[in-house]
């Protein structure tokens, strides 16, 4: 069918109804507090991993970006590998006194967690 002068293709010109406006308008702010303000808790867990040792900070309360390039320095200064899942970081190995002293330089409020 052939368009009419000054008729454009209705169907893909139409502005589609939102109740809540654009996606930016109903996201949720991601805290980011200050390194001095969050208490963090530093434990060497095997549970669910075969047998191998993991050290997890957990209690962070950052946005994804700053936590991932948190998880990032510590992996390197760690010298292994590790994750972020939710609010925690893992670290492979052991590696719980080496963990708390370089978060303490960094200004947190550490402690070794378990026994």
């Amino acid at each position: 069918m052939a368009n009419r002068k000054g008729n454009k293709n209705k169907a893909t010109d139409r502005k589609v109804y939102s109740e809540f406006g654009p996606p930016e308008a109903t996201a949720r702010p991601e805290p980011d507090l200050p390194p001095n303000q969050q208490d963090i808790r530093v434990q060497v867990s095997r549970k669910g991993r075969k047998g191998k040792s993991v050290t997890i900070a957990s209690g962070f309360v950052h946005n994804a970006k700053t936590l991932g390039s948190l998880a990032k320095s510590l992996k390197a200064s760690c010298g292994s590998g590790g994750t972020v899942k939710d609010d925690t970081i893992e670290i492979q190995g052991e590696h719980a006194p080496k963990l708390l002293s370089l978060l303490i330089e960094k200004g947190y409020k550490a402690k070794i967690s378990g026994g």
